[in-house]
């Protein structure tokens, strides 16, 4: 089958009681046994859900994976991947990634006695070169958050291979309709589910994904001890978003990709740089065109000053000042004080990420009222 109708029928089979077409939510902490030793499958809410087992299925398939695992938000699935780790051990990663990746790294995993250099994945010299004995994980974002700089996931499973390393990618800005990691060779997916694959902005959400049977027995693990599960009900509701998850990245694809365009073409003298990889002047355009199928909703626009940012984020109508992305509204987030405020001003810098940087979720509303808007908030910047 095909993506869309993937989407749509799998783990998504009408109820077998009823003949209900959508999964019914299951809001249960608990199941009864027939007799003594005999289930039905199910015994506890937190270690299993059928509606969460439907989620799950429908995720796995639409990662062309074997394997996936919901969880109650992207960071507590960043924490199970983490939680593979042993003390001592050391992960790349790269060096510019969500704002809460970087902290959760940081600020818990570090002291608890993990390693992490934070390393341009674009390059393979700069891997070998961060590479230790004691290297068990290179855990990448492509495209990453906010700068939508690409990393090859053919050469990043490549050095996995060859050093025996665990691979990780985050592909939340892509969702499974753009990108498909665990085709070129990564071993773990991991998304906030949160962002395009729910789609509506009423949802917090992660999962994993993987094709490996070791992996997926430690994640069953980790997945039931930590506990850091969804609900019946947001399992529902993602559940249902990715239903139409392929229309909607359509649109999105199609809205942002015609206002980079013009942005770059028409704009010049107020943007320093527009960051978007379907743009022939993006440095990895054409590595884009070879691992993507598209090239997403997400650009990120250079103003030069903080005030010229300030300036275009309050002249916005449509656009929604708010933290997130990948909904169906469209968003505008100042990095630097927003999603990214935790990581430190040097470290920021080293990747470009300045105080005058936007980045703006392309919703799937007109595409006329979305550039009217933008160049009308354009025209109060200097």
């Amino acid at each position: 089958m095909k993506f869309s109708t993937k989407a749509i029928h799998a783990g998504n089979e009408p109820d077998k009681e009823t003949g209900a077409v959508n999964v019914p939510i299951y809001a249960t902490s608990t199941y009864a046994n027939e007799a003594f030793g005999v289930s039905k499958g199910f015994d506890y809410g937190r270690t299993i859900n059928p509606t969460r087992v439907a989620l799950e299925t429908n995720l796995a398939t639409l990662e062309n994976g074997k394997y996936g695992f919901a969880f109650s938000s992207g960071m507590a699935a960043t924490h199970c991947i983490a939680s593979l780790l042993e003390k001592g051990d050391h992960v790349i990663v790269s060096q510019n990634v969500y704002g809460g990746t970087y902290r959760i790294f940081e600020r818990v995993m570090r002291k608890l006695g993990l390693d992490f250099s934070w390393v341009d994945t674009s390059d393979y010299e700069k891997i070998g070169v961060a590479l230790k004995p004691n290297t068990k994980m290179i855990f990448v974002e492509t495209p990453t958050n906010p700068m939508l700089t690409l990393t090859d996931l053919d050469m990043i499973s490549d050095v996995a291979r060859v050093n025996k390393l665990i691979s990780v990618c985050d592909n939340t800005f892509m969702s499974p309709y753009f990108q498909n990691p665990l085709d070129l060779g990564i071993d773990i997916v991991v998304h906030s589910t949160t962002k395009y694959i729910n789609g509506h902005s009423d949802a917090i959400g992660g999962c994993v994904v993987t094709k490996r049977d070791d992996l997926s027995e430690q994640f069953k693990f980790l997945q039931n001890s930590i506990g850091a599960v969804p609900s019946a009900f947001d399992c529902y509701l993602v559940l249902r978003s990715t239903k139409t998850l392929a229309l909607r990245m359509e649109r999105h694809n199609f809205n942002a990709g015609k206002i980079a365009k013009v942005l770059e073409s028409e704009h010049s003298s107020k943007i320093n740089r527009v960051h978007y990889p379907g743009l022939e002047s993006h440095p990895q355009h054409q590595l884009a065109k070879k691992q993507m199928r598209g090239f997403g909703g997400m650009i990120s626009i250079d103003l030069g000053s903080f005030d010229n940012a300030i300036k275009f984020f309050n002249g916005l109508k449509i656009f929604s000042r708010a933290e997130s992305l990948g909904g169906v509204e469209s968003l505008v987030c100042h990095p630097v004080s927003m999603t990214h405020a935790s990581i430190p001003k040097e470290e920021r810098e080293k990747y470009g990420l300045t105080d005058g940087l936007i980045r703006l979720s392309v919703g799937v509303e007109d595409y006329d009222d979305l550039m009217e808007d933008i160049t009308n908030a354009l025209g109060e910047v200097k």
